[in-house]
Order: C-alpha cells, then sequence, then structure tokens
C-alpha cells in the first residue's frame, strides 16, 4: 500500500481514538458508539498492515532483529490492550449493549479493567508514535519536498 494512505489510515486511527478516549467531550453513549467505530477503523488498520506483521513476524524469528521484536511486542501489547479495553467497554455499556437487549453482570470488575486498559493502551499508542516518528517524519519530508515541484 502506498505509504501516504498508509499515513492516513494511521492518523485517522490516532484521531478516533483520541476523541474516543475523551468521553467528557463526547458524553458516554456518543463514546461507546465512535469505540465501535474506532473497533473498525483498528480492524482496517491491521488489515492493511498484515504484510508488514507477517514479514515482522518472519524477520524477528529468522533473523532475530532486536527492532523488528521489539515492534512486534509493541504491536502485540497494543493489540492486547485494545482487545480488552473494547471488550470491558462493551460490557459495561448503558447505551450500545442496551441497544442491542443485552446487559453484562460484573460492572464492578469490567469498569476497572476497562480504565486500566485505555489507559495502557494510550501510553502504548503514544510509545508507537515516538518508535515510529522517523518513519513519519521522513515521509512528510518528502510530501513537503513534492509539493515544492
Amino acid at each position: 500500500m502506498e505509504k501516504g494512505k498508509n499515513l492516513a489510515i494511521d492518523v485517522v486511527a490516532l484521531v478516533v481514538f483520541l476523541v474516543v478516549a475523551t468521553p467528557a467531550l463526547t458524553g458516554i453513549a456518543l463514546h461507546e458508539w465512535l469505540g465501535l467505530a474506532l473497533a473498525a477503523v483498528f480492524f482496517v488498520h491491521v488489515v492493511v498492515h498484515v504484510d508488514w506483521i507477517v514479514d515482522t513476524i518472519k524477520g524477528s524469528l529468522a533473523a532475530h532483529s532486536w527492532a523488528h521484536l521489539g515492534n512486534l511486542v509493541l504491536d502485540a501489547l497494543i493489540l492486547i490492550a485494545f482487545v480488552v479495553c473494547t471488550v470491558s467497554g462493551l460490557l459495561v455499556s448503558g447505551a450500545v449493549l442496551p441497544a442491542f437487549g443485552f446487559f453484562a453482570d460484573d460492572y464492578y470488575f469490567w469498569d476497572p479493567l476497562h480504565a486500566i486498559s485505555a489507559k495502557a493502551l494510550l501510553a502504548l499508542l503514544l510509545v508507537h508514535v515516538v518508535v515510529h516518528w522517523r518513519w513519519f517524519a521522513s515521509l512528510m519530508g518528502k510530501k513537503k519536498d513534492e509539493s515544492h515541484q
């Protein structure tokens, strides 16, 4: 996939995440529905990067590259935090789950888990952005050079 499209998907995912991560800005019901939309964007992000994921796993296992292995571990932690945050968010939902006729018990377990996983996810995404900053900066430099031609 073209790097510009790749970056666009990454930026959309990050912006949607930042909006969803601020329920005081959106209100709880919109926070929950946007969370489902974020899950869709995240799914697209993973599908778009599936070749990279396969290459990274193969490269990490074959070449023992610390950079590839570190990216793989970071991305796996992001995936785990995202899944835990999404599932726990659905299970404490006051809008989405009831809209489908469901209700989950054990709010006192799921609510703290949701809060912890959301904070962990935010921290991991910030690390992800920092780790990939050179790629982002080089891509933006190329876009800037192209616009001056």
